[in-house]
């Protein structure tokens, strides 16, 4: 069976303070910005809690992106994209695996760079109860396994569709692991 490439699923937006996004049929990233539309695009964090602590924070946080075999793996759970408030679903991209500044192609011209993992808050809870421990569970050792994608910046502007292809270019030096964001 032939490797399957690495492609955009859906992308989504919200301009509101939303758990979920609505998708939609295109999404345009700008540079040290975030998705244009989104209530969580700007230079500064946008995140409610994050913004109450330190509105002058980098926003870290500009772009979610999360895998769609995370959802064919959530055993008792029916979840599609968007719906756990990720801008960009792919498929064929373990982003988990990703070391940290790994920078992602999508489409034609749009660059984002990963910044770290989501950690899920438990108003996942209130979406689907028992949610959360399916998306950070732990492993062997007993350490926590986040599983609720990763964030990114914006390095280069572009729109992205579903369908666009996904390529992944890995920093020079060290690979770093990621940390939550």
């Amino acid at each position: 069976m032939p490797q399957e490439q690495p492609a955009v699923v859906s992308v989504s937006r919200d301009d509101r303070h939303r758990f979920s996004k609505p998708t939609v049929s295109e999404i345009r990233l700008l540079t040290g910005y975030g998705v244009e539309g989104d209530t969580h695009a700007g230079a500064t964090t946008q995140h409610r809690f994050l913004a109450k602590k330190d509105p002058t924070r980098p926003n870290l946080t500009q772009v979610h992106l999360i895998q769609a075999e995370l959802f064919d793996d959530l055993d008792g759970f029916t979840v599609t994209p968007g719906e756990l408030g990720e801008n960009v679903t792919t498929r064929g991209v373990d982003l988990m695996s990703l070391p940290l500044g790994a920078r992602l192609h999508l489409g034609a011209d749009a660059v984002v760079e990963i910044t770290g993992m989501r950690s899920p808050c438990s108003s996942i809870n209130g979406y689907q109860p028992g949610l959360m421990k399916a998306l950070i569970t732990t492993d062997a050792a007993g350490r926590p396994v986040r599983r609720a994608g990763v964030m990114a910046v914006v390095a280069a502007n572009g729109t992205i569709r579903a369908g666009d292809a996904v390529r992944v270019e890995l920093p020079s030096g060290e690979q770093l692991p990621l940390g939550v964001v």
